[in-house]
């Protein structure tokens, strides 16, 4: 399935340069009978659905004309915003995430957890660190990022 990520990848990218939109994750999955090629969109103050329109068009019409077809079986396109919990994938994330509360998931317990909500106050290429409140207090976990299976924004409640 990677392969068709990447093609997807490579085909819309230059139409969301031209548009100056933010490619933020591609998907390719089967849910049920049907599969799904997500492809999720961004820009500085957010996508609207007619921009997600434009874009789903313009690569629809160009996934047609690839010879040989990278997705032989039938799917379903949808092309959407990250929302408000955003996956944090590239550096550019975690920089534009920097002070903002984020969910953690871990594929391996720490002090019995595998996730973690808090506030990342620094990264690096090796690690992480949220400021996590747990009940009346608050604590820093640095976590590993070979260890993260996944990270997003998160909404605070």
């Amino acid at each position: 399935m990677s392969s068709v990520v990447e093609t997807v990848q490579n085909v819309v990218t230059p139409i969301l340069d031209e548009c100056h939109f933010e490619l933020v994750d591609v998907e390719f999955v089967k849910e049920g009978k049907n599969w799904f090629l997500r492809v999720f969109i961004d820009k500085p103050g957010g996508i609207d659905i007619e921009e997600c329109a434009l874009v789903s068009e313009k690569l629809s019409e160009k996934m047609d004309q690839l010879d040989p077809d990278p997705i032989p079986q039938a799917y379903f396109l949808e092309v959407s915003s990250p929302g408000a919990e955003r996956p944090l994938k590239k550096e550019s994330d975690y920089e534009q995430a920097l002070n903002e509360y984020i969910h953690v998931s871990l594929y391996q317990n720490i002090e019995g957890e595998k996730q973690y909500e808090g506030f990342l106050t620094s990264y690096d290429s090796e690690n992480l660190t949220l400021l996590v409140r747990i009940k009346t207090r608050e604590k820093e976990f640095t976590f590993s990022r070979k260890n993260i299976a996944k990270a997003r924004l998160a909404i605070q409640f």
